[in-house]
């Protein structure tokens, strides 16, 4: 593990290999880099240079200053993405992404495209739509947000507070039912939540995406270009779990236009909500097939 320093975190990552091109692997809620266990080293060996970090409120990365809100909004998520990046050196990069690490990577090869040689996002399009965020979804869809609704209260935030762990393995099993992992495989993801931010950056997020929390004042650029919906240029691959309980695939691709580069959608069967963890070799294949790989 390492760590780089941006204007605002300490930023915790884990480095794979050296001197090839760069793969950022990004995770999501409730998750850490360890969902990137088999892919990363995989990438590696292959002569790539994998950089798995550790999001805001996650693991060992911190902010350097206590005055500086801990913001989860997904302005925040993709200038962290830019700001690593800049740290590291790294002018371009393949991003895969899911969940919040999938916003964080949409984000990037929407607003500055020329940082990013190719995407594989869990989920298709992921950057939030909050000025539309006040229209109903169908109930269908409403009931599988219960948790978010729930941390919009102080009845949610004191529960995440209190039963952090507890919540978010029924989460893992609420979003990826066919997936059988182990007490020690959460255990090891379990650590990154007792993060001393990981409340606060996850009770803003779920806040600030239905309009209930106001931003960053330092993001509020960012998040202006957010609400225009911007497409993404560059190659992409969408990877859709199938037994995704959180967010199921459509029986249509209706985020195609968002897409303007080439662009594949991947149906994953038997394959829940956490993708990279659960369907290594598949994350493996598609970012190998935009990267021309083998």
């Amino acid at each position: 593990m390492k760590i780089t320093r941006t204007a605002s975190l300490d930023i915790a990552y884990e480095e794979h290999g050296q001197g090839g091109f760069p793969v950022i692997l990004l995770h999501g809620f409730p998750y850490d880099p360890r969902c990137f266990d088999d892919v990363a080293p995989a990438l590696a060996g292959l002569g790539y240079r994998v950089i798995a970090p550790y999001l805001r409120g996650y693991g060992p990365t911190r902010f350097l200053d206590v005055q500086t809100p801990r913001s989860g909004q997904q302005a925040a998520l993709g200038a962290d993405l830019l700001a690593l990046m800049d740290a590291l050196q790294i002018e371009q990069a393949a991003l895969m992404g899911y969940d919040w690490g999938g916003r964080a990577a949409c984000i990037a090869a929407a607003l500055w495209p020329e940082r990013v040689r190719c995407l594989v996002s869990g989920n298709g399009y992921n950057i939030q739509n909050i000025p539309a965020s006040v229209r109903p979804l169908a109930p269908d869809m409403e009931h599988r947000l219960w948790y978010q609704y729930y941390f919009h209260t102080a009845r949610g935030r004191a529960g995440l507070e209190g039963n952090r762990a507890e919540l978010s393995r029924l989460l893992w099993r609420l979003w990826s039912p066919s997936w059988r992992f182990d007490d020690a495989t959460f255990a090891r993801t379990a650590a990154s939540f007792e993060n001393p931010d990981f409340v606060e950056v996850v009770i803003h997020s779920y806040r600030h995406r239905f309009g209930y929390a106001p931003g960053d004042p330092a993001m509020e650029d960012v998040e202006h270009r957010l609400a225009a919906q911007p497409v993404i240029p560059v190659p992409a691959i969408s990877l859709c779990g199938a037994d995704d309980g959180v967010a199921p695939p459509a029986a249509a691709d209706l985020e195609a236009g968002k897409f303007t580069g080439p662009y594949e959608r991947r149906i994953l069967p038997g394959i829940g909500h956490n993708i990279p963890q659960e369907a290594p070799a598949a994350t493996i294949a598609a970012l190998l097939a935009l990267l021309g790989g083998t």
